[in-house]
């Protein structure tokens, strides 16, 4: 028996809309960018090669998705079961957050023509920690689809297939713990490349560390996040007792975090960066007050156990992430030359339609296959149950 079940409510409703709305009008910029180039919607330039595209879709995004990653580190590697219900919908954030990213790369390629040379021998770079980036989320991306594809299998009658990929889920499931740390490690590499471009308030040889680190720490975030906002606004049961367990190791992991980040800072002698007053140190010091802020609630007993200051410390832990993240690779870089830059319109929106694109997905997903506990769905051919909310 499944311990998962669809919710069976409506497809089309008023949020659905607004998201595939946003989606359409991505979907327009990105064509313009197929057919006249980078050039007609972006505003990169070789000081800056790369723009919010890169970060915001791949680099913030793939922590975003570390949802399933998080959680298999819990539930398989040190067998907590009882986060178990939890690991289908986290899995299927990543998913989402995964595969989109992989889109957004040949989006932003310059001759995305030519993206099947990554898999060609004779043109690999072993030694490039792009490729090992490309290679590492083209390879996750299917492990994620092999380790969702259960619920395809309940929901179509593929009992038998189910059975024979179970026996073999061990393998995916450990590489969906080896392949992300590999890559999200590896985003920190890349900017130790940059050397004196980058900030010395982001550039440190710890970045691969604190990269791993923190999209783990994103990847909790996100799985209570997530479980707050599908139980309010599909008014199901609370998760919040395992949330509530959960938050203390995700606050002490980012307690450890910040330490080292401030330990290095201070060691290194570049404590006095954070002070300049300029936008660099600016964005320093919100980024820090984000994370300070979630750590002091995920470790105070009565704040985590409370379900709005939960939500509120889930949301200030991924800004907090995401701002780091947006900072080492935009903010902090000092490009040689007078070059600036700042996302056009489009670049904004084909952002703001991908990340539409993926609710609108995660909502189509939790509304007709088995994503949610079963305690929240009803069986198939049940009716739909139009006088509850939209969403």
């Amino acid at each position: 028996m499944s311990l998962a079940a669809p919710l069976r409510r409506r497809i089309l409703t008023p949020t659905t809309l607004v998201l595939a709305t946003l989606v359409a009008i991505a979907a327009f910029f990105i064509a313009q960018r197929f057919m006249y180039g980078l050039g007609a919607v972006t505003n990169i330039n070789p000081g800056y090669p790369w723009g919010i595209w890169v970060v915001v879709d791949i680099v913030i995004g793939t922590a975003f998705g570390c949802g399933g990653f998080a959680l298999a580190l819990i539930v398989y590697i040190l067998n907590k079961g009882e986060y178990h219900p939890m690991v289908r919908p986290a899995l299927l954030g990543g998913l989402f957050g995964y595969t989109l990213a992989g889109i957004a790369v040949i989006v932003d390629l310059g001759r995305y023509w030519q993206f099947y040379n990554l898999l060609l021998p004779w043109y690999a770079q072993p030694n490039s920690v792009m490729f090992e980036v490309a290679l590492c989320v083209m390879v996750y991306v299917i492990v994620l689809w092999i380790e969702f594809s259960p619920a395809f299998m309940e929901r179509f009658g593929f009992k038998k297939l189910k059975a024979t990929l179970q026996r073999y889920m061990w393998l995916f499931i450990a590489l969906g713990v080896l392949l992300p740390t590999m890559h999200q490690s590896s985003l920190g590499s890349v900017l130790l490349v940059m050397g004196t471009k980058l900030s010395h308030l982001w550039f440190t040889p710890w970045l691969p560390v604190l990269f791993v680190t923190s999209a783990l720490a994103m990847g909790y975030a996100v799985v209570m996040f997530e479980a707050i906002v599908v139980s309010k606004t599909f008014r199901l049961d609370s998760e919040q007792p395992l949330i509530t367990r959960l938050s203390r190791f995700v606050g002490l992991l980012m307690a450890g975090w910040l330490a080292l980040r401030w330990i290095d800072l201070v060691v290194a002698g570049n404590a006095g960066l954070a002070f300049a007053f300029d936008l660099k140190a600016t964005m320093f010091w919100i980024e820090n007050l984000l994370l300070v802020f979630a750590v002091v609630v995920l470790l105070t007993p009565q704040l985590r156990a409370d379900e709005r200051m939960s939500f509120v410390a889930a949301t200030a832990l991924l800004l907090g992430g995401a701002l780091y993240r947006l900072d080492s690779y935009l903010v902090g870089l000092q490009p040689v030359g007078n070059w600036s830059y700042f996302p056009s319109v489009s670049e904004i929106m084909v952002s703001i339609g991908i990340i539409a694109f993926e609710i609108l997905l995660y909502l189509v997903f939790v509304k007709t296959l088995p994503v949610l506990p079963a305690r929240h769905g009803a069986p198939y051919g049940a009716e739909d149950v139009p006088a509850q909310p939209a969403e």
